[in-house]
């Protein structure tokens, strides 16, 4: 199989990142215009919109850092975009695997977007319940999770030969 056939056989994966982009940006500039940071919306007893920005990375790790996280985080999102794209490249027809790699591709740009023009990454989903709450995140951070999951799933079941490249 040529290149140009690979390419042709990821278009489908890359337009799930491109729609997963295109929707978390939405998203992302509707609560920006709409809430000054920190305030909060609720929504139901466990669920709130808030407006908060994250330096960090998940769960807000490195967020307390001086700044040199943020070229550190870009860097390792550029990385996982190109080993994310090379794998969609290498292996167009598997359809499981693709759709956790297109899920993942698009919340990685989605958030190295917001990096790239706050040098933060901006939150707006907050979920808590019995004094408990969870870390805001994002649709980009939820394509992200829900990407992973698919790819843990794919990992257990079993593969029949294909031959696209693997």
């Amino acid at each position: 199989m040529g290149a140009s056939s690979s390419i042709r056989r990821m278009l489908p994966w890359l337009a799930i990142a491109a729609v997963v982009v295109v929707l978390d940006q939405a998203t992302k500039l509707l609560v920006l215009s709409r809430f000054a940071l920190n305030e909060s919306l609720r929504v139901t007893g466990f669920f709130d919109l808030v407006l908060v920005y994250n330096k960090g990375a998940a769960f807000s790790f490195l967020a307390g850092a001086d700044g040199w996280q943020t070229p550190l985080l870009v860097v390792i999102a550029l990385g996982a975009i190109a080993i994310v794209s090379w794998m969609l490249w290498r292996h167009p027809s598997r359809v499981l695997l693709n759709s956790g790699l297109a899920l993942i591709l698009g919340g990685a740009v989605g958030n190295l977007i917001d990096r790239i023009a706050y040098g933060k990454v901006v939150d707006f989903l907050l979920f808590h319940a019995y004094g408990w709450t969870y870390p805001a995140f994002n649709l980009a951070d939820s394509a992200i999770t829900v990407g992973a999951a698919i790819l843990i799933i794919e990992s257990f079941m079993a593969q029949k030969p294909v031959r696209d490249g693997a």
